[in-house]
C-alpha cells in the first residue's frame, strides 16, 4: 500500500498528460495533490508534515527561480529579435536550403530562445519553399534536437539543482549519445526530403554529414572548456555561418551589413554569457546554504540584460515585453509546480524507495529502465524541464541502487527525456496547429519513427558503454 501511495503522484500526471483529458497545469495540479499522502508515508516519524511541505515550498520556488527568469529573459530576448525572422521571399527547395533551415538555423535558433521557437522558424522557412503537410511538420521538428542546451539550457540546470550534481558534468555526458543522435538525422531528413519529392545527391549528402560531424565534434569538445549554457549557440552558430556565406555569400557593402546586423544579438548575448562566466566569486544570493547560490553573473539575468538593452531600441517595446511577460507566465507557473512537485517526492524519500524497488525488480537490467522512462517522460510533459523535474530525480536514485556513476543515468536521462520532449504530444499539436491544413501528429511520428527509434537505441548504448 506504501508503494502504491509513493507511485501514485507519478503515475497520476503521466496517466493524465498521456490521456489528453487534462492540461499540464490542472494534471501537475492533481500530482501535487496526491504527493501529499506520498510524502506522508515516506517521511521520518520525527518529521512533521505540514514543516515538511512548507519549507519544501521555499526551497522549491527558489529552484525554480532560476529555470523560471531564463524562459521569461528567452522570451524576451525573442521578442527583442523578432525581426530576423524566416524570409517571406519565395525559395527555391534545395537540399541545401532544407538542410540549413532545419538542422543548422533552427538549432541555433532554439538553442539562443528555446520554447520551440526553432522549429517554428523552420516551418516558416520551409513554407516559403513550397514544402507543407506531414514531411514540412516532420522536417522541422527536427530543429529540436539539442534542447538540453535549447534557451541556454534551463531544463538542464534545474535537473542539476534536483539532483544536487553539477550542471556542467551532466551536460557532458548528454552531450555524447545527443552527438551520434545528430549523425543520424542526416539520414532522417534525407527520407523526408524524399516524401516530399526531393531528391538529395551523394555528393549533397557527404556535405550535410560533414557539416553535422561538425556540430557534433563542438558539442562534446566545448564542454572541456566552455560553460554549457552557450555550447549549443556555438556549436550550431559556427557552422550555420559559414554554410549561410557559402550557400549565398554578401555580395556588396549593404548585404554585409544587414548580415552583420542580423548576427549582431546573438554575438551580444554569446559574448555577455562568457564574459559573465569568467567572473571570478560573484555577489551571490543563496538563502539555503545546501542549495546552488543565485549569483548576479547567472545566466537568467544576464540573458534579461542583453533583452533589454535590444528591447529599448526596438518601437513598441512595452508592448513587445509585455506579450513576452504574457506568453510565458503559464508555463512559468507549470515549471514552479513541477519543481515542487519534486521536491516533496525526493525530500521525503518517496523517490528513493520508488527507485529501489525499480532496481532490485529489475536486478541487472536496472540501468536500461532509463531510456524508455526518459524518453516516456519527454513526450508526455512535453518539455526539458518537465521532465527532468518528473523523472530525473528518480533515475538518479535508480542509477544509484544500480550501482552507476552518479552523472551516468542522469546525463542519458537529459538526453532522451529531451529528445522525447521534442516529439511529444504537446510540442508536434503545436506544428500542426501552425500547419493548419488538417495533419494530425499521427501522422508526423509516422515519419518521425526511426529517429524515435534511434533515440532508445543510442540511449541504450550509452548506459552499456558508460557504466
Amino acid at each position: 500500500m506504501i508503494l502504491v501511495l509513493q507511485a501514485l503522484p507519478l503515475l497520476l500526471l503521466i496517466g493524465l498528460l498521456f490521456s489528453g483529458r487534462l492540461a499540464a497545469l490542472p494534471a501537475v495540479l492533481a500530482a501535487l495533490v496526491a504527493a501529499i499522502p506520498a510524502a506522508f508515508v515516506s517521511l521520518p516519524s520525527n518529521i512533521a508534515l505540514p514543516n515538511f511541505l512548507g519549507e519544501q515550498m521555499l526551497r522549491g520556488a527558489y529552484l525554480a527561480l532560476q529555470p523560471m527568469g531564463v524562459v521569461l529573459a528567452g522570451l524576451l530576448f525573442h521578442s527583442a529579435v523578432s525581426e530576423a525572422a524566416a524570409s517571406k521571399d519565395a525559395q527555391a527547395a534545395t537540399p541545401r536550403r532544407i538542410f540549413i533551415a532545419t538542422l543548422l538555423a533552427g538549432c541555433f535558433l532554439e538553442s539562443v530562445t528555446g520554447f520551440g521557437v526553432g522549429a517554428v522558424f523552420a516551418l516558416a522557412s520551409l513554407r516559403v519553399m513550397g514544402i507543407i503537410g506531414a514531411p514540412a511538420g516532420a522536417m522541422a521538428l527536427l530543429a529540436l534536437c539539442l534542447i538540453p542546451w535549447g534557451g541556454l539550457g534551463p531544463g538542464t540546470l534545474l535537473g542539476a539543482a534536483l539532483i544536487g550534481l553539477p550542471a556542467q558534468g551532466i551536460a557532458t555526458i548528454t552531450a555524447l549519445p545527443n552527438a551520434v543522435w545528430l549523425l543520424v538525422l542526416g539520414p532522417v531528413l534525407w527520407r523526408l526530403c524524399g516524401v516530399a519529392g526531393i531528391a538529395v545527391p551523394a555528393g549533397e549528402k557527404r556535405a550535410q554529414i560533414t557539416y553535422l560531424l561538425m556540430v557534433a565534434v563542438l558539442l562534446v569538445a566545448c564542454h572541456w572548456l566552455l560553460p554549457f549554457e552557450v555550447i549549443g549557440v556555438i556549436a550550431t552558430g559556427l557552422p550555420l555561418l559559414f554554410a549561410l556565406w557559402r550557400l549565398d555569400p554578401p555580395r556588396d557593402g549593404a548585404a554585409w551589413r544587414k548580415a552583420l546586423a542580423r548576427l549582431a544579438p546573438y554575438a551580444l548575448l554569446t559574448v555577455a554569457l562568457l564574459a559573465a562566466r569568467a567572473v571570478p566569486n560573484p555577489p551571490a544570493w543563496q538563502p539555503f546554504a545546501d542549495l546552488p547560490a543565485f549569483p548576479v553573473t547567472h545566466v537568467s539575468l544576464v540573458l534579461l540584460a542583453v533583452a533589454l538593452l535590444l528591447l529599448a531600441r526596438r518601437a513598441g517595446a512595452v508592448a513587445l515585453a509585455g506579450g513576452a511577460i504574457k506568453r510565458g507566465a503559464r508555463p512559468a507557473l507549470i515549471m514552479l509546480l513541477y519543481v515542487l512537485l519534486a521536491r516533496w517526492m525526493g525530500e521525503s524519500g518517496a523517490t528513493a524507495a520508488l527507485a529501489r524497488e525499480a532496481a532490485a525488480a529489475l536486478g541487472p537490467l536496472a540501468p536500461y529502465a532509463v531510456p524508455p522512462l526518459g524518453l516516456m517522460a519527454g513526450m508526455v510533459t512535453g518539455t526539458n524541464v518537465g521532465s527532468n523535474a518528473a523523472v530525473m530525480p528518480v533515475q538518479y536514485k535508480l542509477g544509484l541502487a544500480a550501482g552507476l556513476p552518479p552523472a551516468l543515468a542522469p546525463g542519458v536521462h537529459n538526453f532522451v527525456g529531451a529528445a522525447g520532449a521534442g516529439m511529444s504530444f504537446a510540442v508536434t499539436a503545436m506544428i500542426c496547429g501552425l500547419l493548419a491544413d488538417g495533419t494530425k501528429p499521427a501522422a508526423l511520428w509516422r515519419l518521425l519513427w526511426p529517429s524515435l527509434a534511434a533515440v532508445l537505441v543510442i540511449g541504450w548504448a550509452a548506459m552499456w558503454l558508460l557504466h
